[in-house]
């Protein structure tokens, strides 16, 4: 599997909302079936030049074998930050993420402050794998399209993102668990704020959530697919 896998570093995003810091894309199949957004209102398609670079990585036009692609992340300036997946997921076998890959990958961002975002279930195999992740340094938030699930990630002592209807215009609140939902800062100051000037994702306290708002040219399609999952409440 990891072998047919390409992978592309962006060593300075031109996107407006990641701001100049370094991107990375893995290939469509590394994205699990359980993720409700798959060819469903995932942002990552619903933009164009996203989804044309997407594809380009998938068909192996650009990007790196994974070992390669490694190597690329492990030159980078130490300190410095680094989003992974803008689109793409941690590469698996059957709904189980490769061992291997993650245990390189951590070895590889240890001296970058990394972070990204996965809808693997948290089957025991990759509980295990990601709280190894989270405990090198490197943050893998559970993405999450429920209260409930979020508290249920954080509960298994892994930091939590949740994504919430287009409508939603509250800036902060709490869950049942008492875990605080914070919507992303570059959402509520569009234009304002970057990941690179927030960093909320890589690190903040183990019991507050992150909230990102549907939005783009899929969102109607994300909409109902929150509502299928029972939405953030």
């Amino acid at each position: 599997m990891l072998s047919s896998l390409r992978f592309h570093l962006t060593a300075q995003s031109g996107n407006a909302k990641t701001g100049p810091i370094a991107v990375t894309t893995s290939s469509r199949a590394t994205c699990p079936a359980s993720c409700p957004f798959l060819k469903n209102g995932c942002y990552a398609d619903a933009g164009y030049y996203t989804r044309l670079h997407w594809d380009a990585v998938t068909r192996g036009d650009r990007g790196k074998p994974w070992r390669d692609h490694l190597a690329d992340l492990a030159a980078l300036p130490a300190g410095s930050a680094l989003r992974l997946n803008v689109s793409g997921d941690l590469p698996s076998t059957d709904g189980k993420i490769s061992r291997l890959y993650a245990r390189a990958l951590a070895a590889a961002v240890r001296h970058l402050k990394a972070w990204t975002y996965s809808h693997h279930k948290l089957t025991p195999s990759n509980l295990q794998i990601l709280r190894f992740l989270n405990r090198q340094g490197f943050t893998v938030n559970c993405s999450t399209e429920s209260e409930s699930a979020a508290d249920a990630a954080v509960a298994a002592g892994l930091p939590a993102v949740l994504t919430v209807d287009s409508a939603e215009s509250r800036a902060q609140w709490s869950t049942a668990a008492g875990n605080r939902v914070i919507v992303c800062p570059a959402q509520q100051r569009d234009g304002e704020t970057t990941c690179a000037d927030c960093m909320l994702c890589h690190k903040r306290g183990r019991r507050v959530v992150v909230a990102f708002i549907a939005h783009g040219t899929g969102k109607r399609k994300a909409d109902a697919a929150l509502a299928a999952a029972g939405g953030a409440q």
